[in-house]
């Protein structure tokens, strides 16, 4: 029995359902289906509730989960205490928004626990860096994850998520996001970055007094601290995230939240066939330590 397929039971037990367990393994609802049809047959017993309109977990498949995350973690301990080297080099695509964020534990670590083990970050928008993992240029990349669509080659690792902010100018004192926007210039986040769509998406629909000629003829910048910098300068207004907390620092704005905003995912993000790659399990549970101390 593949192990993939015990991960979808395991992300369906966390969230309830089939489909919100695809989306976390970047599956079909057909497919993750089918891998816990798998796993019922060779355990000979209903893991899933399909009496309702809605598929549940039934208390065996929370139990075998478990018993199989315990097994998981108990090999994963043996592989570490095993004096099996780690080495070698990975070539690892770090969006800017992150590099400054991220690197500095990652890195930390790596060195301390693994010398032999070296990381070779390269610069890139999510787009750029997730094709460049497709066509393998690179082993893995620290990405946003798009809203839909993606190889279904790739396996995605969350490893943080942030909503959309209000960034304004330090002397602006309203706090209305819609008179707000009503009064300044948007400047926008690069439509062709995973966040810049969607806060492109949520200005239409939430703080546009004019949705379709929002934003026409404004500023339009591919980094937030480009962004940032503008709008304490008093030059207009924008929705990013704020992922890196030091950006406020050297140009202080103030940040408002908004009202059912989008989150934007970051995730680590490699090729399926390379899942069993030690290096690659290395870096990714780096880069997971580094996003919940960061």
């Amino acid at each position: 029995m593949k192990i993939e397929a015990w991960n979808t039971l395991a992300a369906v037990v966390r969230h309830g359902s089939i489909a919100a367990a695809a989306r976390e393994c970047n599956l079909t609802a057909s497919a993750a289906s089918i891998q816990i049809r798998k796993l019922e047959a060779w355990i000979g017993q209903p893991l899933l509730d399909r009496s309702g309109h809605q598929v549940r977990p039934l208390p065996l498949a929370s139990e075998a989960s478990e018993i199989m995350a315990q097994a998981f973690g108990r090999l994963s301990a043996l592989r570490r205490s095993g004096g099996v080297a780690v080495e070698g080099s990975l070539r690892v695509g770090v969006i800017e928004t992150l590099q400054a964020v991220l690197l500095p534990g990652a890195l930390s670590a790596l060195r301390q626990a693994y010398p032999a083990l070296r990381l070779l970050p390269q610069r890139g928008t999510s787009a750029e860096l997730i094709q460049a993992v497709v066509a393998g240029e690179l082993d893995a990349a620290v990405v946003g994850r798009p809203e839909t669509g993606g190889s279904p080659r790739l396996a995605w690792h969350r490893l943080m998520h942030h909503p959309l902010v209000l960034v304004v100018p330090p002397d602006e004192r309203d706090d209305d996001p819609v008179r707000i926007f009503a009064r300044h210039e948007w400047i926008r986040y690069d439509r062709r970055t995973v966040a810049g769509r969607m806060a492109a998406r949520y200005v239409r629909e939430h703080l546009a007094r004019d949705p379709h000629g929002a934003g026409q003829g404004g500023l339009e910048l591919d980094t937030v601290r480009g962004i940032v910098a503008l709008v304490t300068a008093g030059l207009g207004v924008s929705v990013v995230h704020m992922v890196d907390p030091t950006l406020a620092i050297g140009s202080p704005v103030r940040i408002l939240t908004l009202k059912r905003a989008p989150r934007l995912e970051f995730s680590f993000v490699h090729r399926r066939v390379d899942a069993e790659s030690r290096p690659l399990q290395v870096m990714r549970q780096l880069f997971a330590d580094a996003a919940r101390t960061g």
